[in-house]
């Protein structure tokens, strides 16, 4: 047993401690419990997992308090790597869940706070064979100088390797093919002369450039728990002994088994160093995204102090400061514009292709590109609290998520290596009994040995999970929950809030029709000029849609019908119809105009001038630009299209009729909408649900996908698995083709890694030999194992080139005064 010491939230009182040391006390295997009100610590002596205790916590309603560990890993080579560092992991006590990235060389862990320390799970993985650090959760790592770093000296291991290898090679594989070549080195060197050069140099190769794999692989081969480079070192320390033998103590060897197969060993080497080499290049392009995301920040920002403006750096800034921001520049952190007026693009944080226009009041975004004016602007968030920083936390959080599809690899990996030394091993055996001897024994034994690397099937999930994330941020899609990415795939139904998601969430103008002898847009200016007092929403779409406006006098309001006023010298009423009829107001001419803004669910708005009808207007939510082509394009994939709305069925009807949404679910109050969720799924079957608001939270936790529009509120977005960054509809049908793409790419590295190792284990082991008389050179065996992992890195780095499933489009300028004055 174990004693956990960690963090309890939600108590208020001794009598919330008790329920809690009760719940802890009644999880069986826990020996004793306590929890202390004043220090919030709970103290148990058990030998549970974290996780049960957790559970325990939490339906008592006291939710153990969780902490996020990041350490960067060093030496991990395969997947049966992975899967030791996460045992190790996971066996530490108060850990509730560890999770290890092969190709980012790190892992996350999840532990109950303030049972286990950073440093305690550092050592943890270093005592398992692997060198781990702590990162800081601030700056977290520098994973692009830690992998350059490796690159370059995988480049300079191989090029030595290659100059020590390639004499080696030349003479020997060049004396099969070319017997002159082979002639003149007897000639010259004489046999055992010749063995002995390539004794000298095979054995440089292997001490030198090689020997981080003897390095790794048997101290763990020592341990019962043998990965790739196990694997690597036991093959060609074979090659290299028996050679040795040959050549130094022949007499041990049968006469007709005395060869040296020392350039089998060297080669091996080299090629597997060009291999990794390779992979640590592709591996360094597979964070471009974060990268690109990191760079965004400039390094310096102009900043009021003091009564002067400075330039300062951009780590040193502080909520508050004012930046001055000149045209062109990058913005330095997220702010609320002061003064000044511009358009600022970006699409490389929100994936909206078009420049906002900002101007006093607006929010701007650190990172992105202010245009042709100058700002002032006052710093509201800095350093990890800016919208950037969030964005790089959740892509490098998805990246490092491991997907229900990874499962089955991890399973096969668990035991991959140790049954690959039994089959190296019977196969020597077989050999030996049944060959042709001890040569072709030690052969297929080695090949064996080599060809069946785990690398691909490590790498496969990973690296098309950090890849594709990284492409789906750039597009404006941020997968909170690597998980999200394989549930979205198998979505039946897409379920959309309307207000605020699907419409703009604001009343605007949406139609103008004047009677004959008026003009549309004289008599829109008349009506905003009076309306220009009135709080109401309608009132503010009639100004916004006119623009200028003129002073209005005897303004006198008629409640629950319209106002009364007098512009320009010209008597203004602006009501309903019931309003004009009271007045005496025929309103015959207006009929038909009236049922039709009725049936589109619009508010009419009739305005009469100087005692005669002038005309009507109708205010309705408009729906938002590109939502009729994101619904048409969901419908194109695949999945059925609903819409879950408060509003009246009607209304809610109309706009479903306008954007092609069949299915809708309508009057449905803020609580009944987990219901309309799981009404939708018996239906349908799994749930993607798309909304912006604080009452969509239940709704989006409900949902096998929950997508958050980014511009909606904080509740809305913690409760989601996926934020839209942009705002967009469209980004909804972005996430469907980035999962779908990148599950894609998944089971294809996956078809190739198990393909690859089942296919050529069989070859290896010399099962063609008794119908070709062919048996596989280890060498060759080590070149098709490298290019096993670099065929899956390229395939997953094709997931770059991902584009907008559909482009977010921006509304045109002014619409409805386009609209009105036609």
């Amino acid at each position: 047993m174990s004693v956990l010491r960690f963090e309890v939230t939600g108590m208020t009182c001794g009598g919330c401690a008790g329920r809690a040391t009760r719940a802890l006390a009644g999880v069986e295997g826990v020996a004793e419990a306590n929890v202390n009100l004043a220090s919030r610590m709970a103290t148990v002596n058990t030998d549970q997992p974290a996780t049960a205790l957790q559970a325990a916590l939490k339906t008592a309603g006291y939710p153990a308090a969780e902490s996020r560990i990041r350490l960067e890993i060093d030496g991990m080579s395969c997947a049966s790597c992975v899967g030791r560092v996460e045992k190790a992991l996971n066996a530490v006590p108060g850990v509730i869940e560890a999770r290890v990235n092969l190709t980012a060389q790190s892992a996350e862990i999840r532990a109950l706070s303030g049972s286990v320390t950073a440093d305690t799970l550092a050592q943890t993985v270093t005592q398992a064979g692997y060198p781990a650090t702590p990162i800081d959760g601030d700056t977290g790592p520098d994973t692009t100088e830690r992998q350059a770093q490796e690159a370059r000296a995988l480049r300079r291991d191989t090029l030595i390797a290659g100059a020590l290898t390639l004499p080696v090679f030349l003479g020997v594989m060049g004396g099969h093919l070319i017997p002159a070549i082979h002639h003149w080195i007897m000639g010259t060197f004489g046999q055992t002369a010749w063995w002995a050069i390539q004794f000298v140099l095979t054995s440089a190769v292997l001490i030198g450039p090689g020997r981080r794999f003897y390095r790794i692989g048997l101290p763990l081969l020592a341990k019962g728990t043998p990965d790739m480079n196990s694997l690597v070192a036991l093959g060609t320390l074979a090659a290299w002994g028996y050679s040795t033998i040959a050549l130094f103590a022949p007499s041990l060897l049968p006469a007709n088994a005395r060869d040296v197969y020392f350039e089998a060993a060297a080669v091996i080497v080299t090629l597997i160093l060009l291999g990794r080499w390779l992979e640590a290049r592709a591996k360094g392009r597979t964070g471009a995204a974060i990268r690109h995301l990191l760079d965004l920040r400039p390094d310096t920002a102009r900043v009021e102090r003091d009564g002067t403006t400075q330039e300062i750096a951009a780590t040193d800034l502080q909520k508050g400061d004012v930046l001055h921001i000149r045209p062109g520049e990058r913005i330095p952190t997220d702010g609320v514009v002061l003064t000044g007026r511009s358009f600022v693009e970006e699409s490389m944080v929100t994936g909206e292709p078009a420049p906002v226009e900002k101007s006093d009041g607006a929010q701007v975004i650190g990172g992105t590109v202010n245009g042709a004016g100058a700002l002032r602007v006052r710093a509201e968030a800095v350093g990890a609290d800016t919208v950037l920083s969030r964005i790089v936390a959740l892509v490098e959080q998805a990246q490092g998520a491991k997907l229900p599809i990874q499962a089955l690899a991890d399973r096969v990996v668990l035991w991959f290596v140790p049954a690959v030394l039994v089959i190296a091993t019977l196969t020597v055996l077989t050999w030996l009994l049944f060959g042709p001897g001890l040569t072709h024994a030690l052969v297929a034994g080695v090949s064996v040995l080599i060809i069946a690397c785990p690398c691909a099937m490590g790498l496969a999930t990973p690296v098309s999970i950090m890849v594709g994330t990284g492409r789906a941020a750039e597009l404006g899609v941020l997968f909170r929950k690597g998980e999200a990415l394989q549930r979205l795939e198998d979505v039946g139904v897409f379920a959309f809030d309307k207000t605020g998601t699907l419409t703009e969430g604001r009343p605007a103008l949406t139609r103008a029709e004047a009677l004959p002898g008026f003009d549309a847009e004289t008599v829109l200016a008349l009506a905003a000029s009076a309306e220009q007092g009135s709080e109401h929403p309608i009132a503010r779409a009639l100004l916004q849609a006119a623009g200028s406006v003129d002073p209005a006098e005897e303004l006198q309001a008629i409640p629950g019908h319209g106002l009364r006023a007098r512009v320009s010298g010209r008597d203004v009423l602006v009501g309903n119809a019931r309003l004009m009829a009271q007045e005496g107001l025929d309103l015959s001419p207006l009929f038909t105009t009236l049922n039709e803004m009725e049936q589109a669910a619009q508010t009419p708005v009739l305005v009469a001038i100087d005692g005669q009808l002038a005309g009507a207007f109708a205010v309705a939510d408009r729906v938002k630009p590109g939502a009729r082509q994101a619904v048409a394009a969901l419908r194109e994939a695949g999945v059925q299209v609903a819409m879950i709305s408060g509003d009246a069925r009607a209304v809610a009807q109309a706009i479903a009729r306008d954007l092609g949404i069949d299915h809708v679910e309508a009057e449905v109050l803020p609580e009944g909408k987990v219901e309309a969720v799981r009404h939708l799924r018996d239906r349908f079957g799994a749930v993607a649900f798309v909304g912006d608001g604080i009452n969509d939270a239940p709704a989006l936790a409900e949902a096998e996908v929950g997508l958050a529009i980014g511009t909606g509120t904080d509740v809305a977005i913690e409760s989601a698995d996926v934020v839209l960054s942009s705002g967009a509809v469209a980004g909804a049908v972005n996430a469907l083709h980035v999962s779908r793409r990148v599950m894609r790419n998944i089971r294809q590295n996956l078809v190739w890694a198990f393909g690859y190792n089942v296919a050529l284990i069989p070859v290896a082991a010399g099962v063609l030999y008794p119908l070709t008389g062919l048996l596989l050179s280890p060498m060759l065996a080590a070149g098709a194992m490298a290019l096993s992992s670099v065929f899956v890195l390229t395939n997953a780095l094709r997931l770059r080139q991902l584009d907008h499933a559909l482009a977010e489009e921006r509304p045109p300028v002014a619409p409805v005064q386009q609209e009105a004055t036609a």
